[in-house]
């Protein structure tokens, strides 16, 4: 999802900073930009570090003369236990999902305020409208970045600094072959274990009975980063086929 809005946005017109904890994937997806004529910068590193959060709005700012939009995509699925839970486990899924995003925008503000206005978008999830009973630390942190979303909106708006949220269902990522695979997502005994079939079967849910595919979380999020959205703000957007209805 990340990569297909780095893309989305740089076709647009917008100079991208990438950030990924792996740096051939940030390089591979500057590659692509730049190869088309567009403008990026690959930034690698881990976000729980708090100064590499800041770091990355700071670099990006000074590599464009400013910054205008941030899309704070990022997460893990966490663990999916509470009966023996693994408290590290815990605190890496609240640092990575909710910690890191916080502190990043930390930075952004000034920045944007500096531009007079900005826009900034949070992942979120289904997970995060309706409770996940396969991952409910996932679920949690995701109620809590719909809760920062509206928050933020009514706190920065007459700074003309907007903050909305996407909110993705199942879409066909190489993480969701990662999730799907855990013994403890079985929708129910017997169910296959092919990832590819899990897939299928998952992303069927919905009201429109296929997963998304990333470039559809890309252009929902185009939208509200964009000055088309200019109204928008403290929005929480569903994408997810419908199985929020």
């Amino acid at each position: 999802m990340g990569r297909a809005g780095a893309i989305r946005f740089a076709r647009e017109g917008a100079a991208v900073g990438v950030v990924d904890l792996n740096e051939d994937a940030a390089n591979d997806v500057v590659k692509t930009i730049t190869d088309a004529g567009g403008r990026a910068i690959a930034i690698a590193g881990d976000l729980r570090d708090d100064n590499f959060a800041r770091e990355i709005v700071k670099r990006t700012a000074k590599e464009f003369g400013g910054l205008d939009f941030a899309w704070n995509h990022v997460g893990t699925p966490g663990p999916a236990a509470i009966e023996g839970l693994d408290w590290k486990e815990f605190d890496f899924a609240v640092d990575l999902n909710l910690r890191t995003i916080l502190v990043t925008t930390e930075a952004a503000i000034p920045e944007m305020r500096a531009r007079g206005g900005g826009s900034v978008l949070f992942t979120a999830s289904t997970s995060g409208l309706v409770g996940s009973p396969y991952s409910p630390i996932y679920s949690a942190v995701k109620f809590g970045v719909v809760g920062m979303t509206r928050s933020l909106a009514k706190r920065y708006g007459r700074e003309k600094i907007r903050f909305n949220a996407v909110c993705p269902g199942t879409t066909d990522t190489p993480m969701l072959r990662v999730f799907v695979a855990r013994p403890d997502q079985q929708m129910k005994p017997g169910e296959p274990t092919d990832k590819e079939e899990l897939v299928r079967r998952r992303g069927g849910l919905n009201a429109l009975g296929r997963p998304a595919q990333p470039e559809e979380i890309a252009n929902a999020a185009l939208f509200l980063l964009s000055d088309e959205a200019s109204f928008v703000t403290g929005s929480i957007l569903p994408v997810d086929g419908g199985s929020t209805a």
